[in-house]
Formats: structure tokens, C-alpha cells, sequence
């Protein structure tokens, strides 16, 4: 049976480790990048090179950026006694993508999940908690998607900050239970985010 040169199944492979890539995706995009001239090729190897040599974590919310702090955490217009938490970077932009929300942003490094190893201390539950009391915060709105994680982790912070004079909400529903925000339309989020609950009573 015919099966690739070696260094070309070698790139198949790799490419299977992307999020959402299968072994045919993997194999189109392969041999794609095999027909790219040296200026393309280049160019994508340049890129890559940048997106791992000068992409971080904002020093305040987590964001991705090139420089200490994020243009949203520079944003002098934005409200920032309003922080949004988020689960990754990934919900971040699908929010943005609204144009409704004027506050500003914490991003989580996952969510807590005992069964995935996933405890408080390894998705930055100290650097958020030490945020909100440093910082003039008088509303924290959970943006984070309803699943048994998500749940767990929303209790797990509300729980932290109940002696803290902060109103602390979440998105509406519209998002069911074990959804992802990611994959919802504009009018859901917005829906969702304008009609946000207390989760204080």
C-alpha cells in the first residue's frame, strides 16, 4: 500500500495536533503547503517564528499581546471598575466581536476540572483574586461557558470574593447548559451579556 514520503506524513501528523484537524484536513493542508514557492513557504515559517517569539500573556488580564499590557488594559476609555472573566483568550475575541461590552477582562487559564487535573492554583485563581482586591472593582460578570467546569469554577470564585462589596453577575441565559460560547451568534451574546444575573441574589 502507497503511503507518503516520510517527512511529508511526518508534517500530516503534526498538523493532526491542531484543534479541529482530522487526517484528511491534515493531509489537504500538507500537500498544499508542499505546492507553496520558497516566498510563501517563508513567510508562514516567519510567522510562526513571530506568533512563538513575541506573543504573551497581558501582565494584568491574561490577554494575548506583543507588548507588558494589552490595548484593552491600555484602553483609558473603558470602564474599569467592570472586569469580565473569561475562560481563554478565544472568548475574549467572540465578546469583543460585539462591540457592547466597555469593561475590561480577565482571562482564566481554564477552567477547574478534579478530573482533568485541573486545580484552582493551575488556572490562576490567586493572580485574579489579587486583581480584584487591588484594583477599584465594583462589578465582576462571569462570561463563562455552562458546563460542569465552568460551573464548578463560577462557585469556586464567587465563593472567594462573597465578603468582598462587589456585584458579581453572570451572562443570561440563551447559552444552554454544556454549551460553548464560541459557537453562539452575535444576538445570543448580546442577549446574554445585557441580561446578565446576580449571582449574589
Amino acid at each position: 500500500m502507497y503511503s507518503y514520503p516520510e517527512s511529508l506524513e511526518l508534517l500530516v501528523e503534526q498538523l493532526r495536533k491542531l484543534p479541529s484537524i482530522g487526517r484528511k484536513s491534515a493531509q489537504r493542508l500538507a500537500l498544499h503547503i508542499v505546492e507553496m514557492n520558497d516566498e510563501k513557504i517563508n513567510n508562514l515559517i516567519q510567522s510562526l517564528e513571530d506568533v512563538k517569539n513575541k506573543i504573551h500573556s497581558c501582565e494584568i488580564c491574561g490577554n494575548l499581546t506583543e507588548d507588558d499590557i494589552c490595548d484593552v488594559c491600555k484602553d483609558e476609555n473603558r470602564d474599569k471598575s467592570i472586569i469580565c472573566v473569561v475562560e481563554d483568550v478565544t472568548n475574549l475575541l467572540t465578546l469583543e466581536r460585539l462591540e457592547t461590552f466597555r469593561g475590561r477582562y480577565h482571562v482564566l487559564d481554564g477552567l477547574i476540572s478534579p478530573s482533568g487535573n485541573m486545580m484552582p492554583d493551575e488556572i490562576g485563581v490567586d493572580k485574579f483574586i489579587g486583581r480584584v482586591k487591588k484594583e477599584n472593582v465594583k462589578e465582576i460578570i462571569f462570561a463563562i461557558s455552562p458546563t460542569v467546569e465552568g460551573e464548578t469554577t463560577m462557585l469556586f470564585l464567587k465563593e472567594l470574593m462573597k465578603d468582598l462589596d462587589i456585584k458579581i453577575t453572570r451572562i443570561a441565559s440563551g447559552i444552554p447548559v454544556g454549551g460553548n460560547l464560541e459557537y453562539y451568534d452575535d444576538i445570543t451574546l448580546s442577549k446574554a451579556m445585557k441580561e446578565r444575573i446576580n449571582l449574589l441574589g
